[in-house]
């Protein structure tokens, strides 16, 4: 069964697994729950994670947090099962729209 899911919007997830699909959307970025709508999917249709035989995620662009998750899990996954991630050998990497928006950390008054 191939796991397919896209975490680059932050304020969405979307989960396939082969044709089944769900969709979750969140109120805040903090919310998002990619394992956990995996999960739901893989139960409501009686799945196991070891019945998934391939893995496509989405590699971005998209938010740097929601993109680098997603990525990080399917390699996690790829991993641990033994199988391909976007048709490869994990580890893939993140394709970023633009570099993170990282700032000096502010001194304490």
């Amino acid at each position: 069964m191939k796991l397919y899911f896209n975490s680059t919007n932050n304020l969405k997830t979307i989960v396939k697994l082969d044709n089944i699909g769900l969709e979750r959307n969140y109120q805040i970025p903090q919310d998002q729950d990619i394992l956990g709508a995996i999960n739901e999917l893989l139960q409501k249709q009686g799945n196991t994670f070891g019945n998934i035989s391939e893995i496509e995620v989405n590699t971005g662009p998209g938010s740097f947090t929601g993109t680098r998750l997603g990525v990080a899990i399917a390699n996690a996954l790829a991993f641990a099962l033994e199988i391909k991630v976007n048709g490869r050998k994990p580890p893939i990497v993140a394709e970023y729209g633009s570099n993170p928006n990282i700032t000096k950390q502010k001194k304490a008054r």
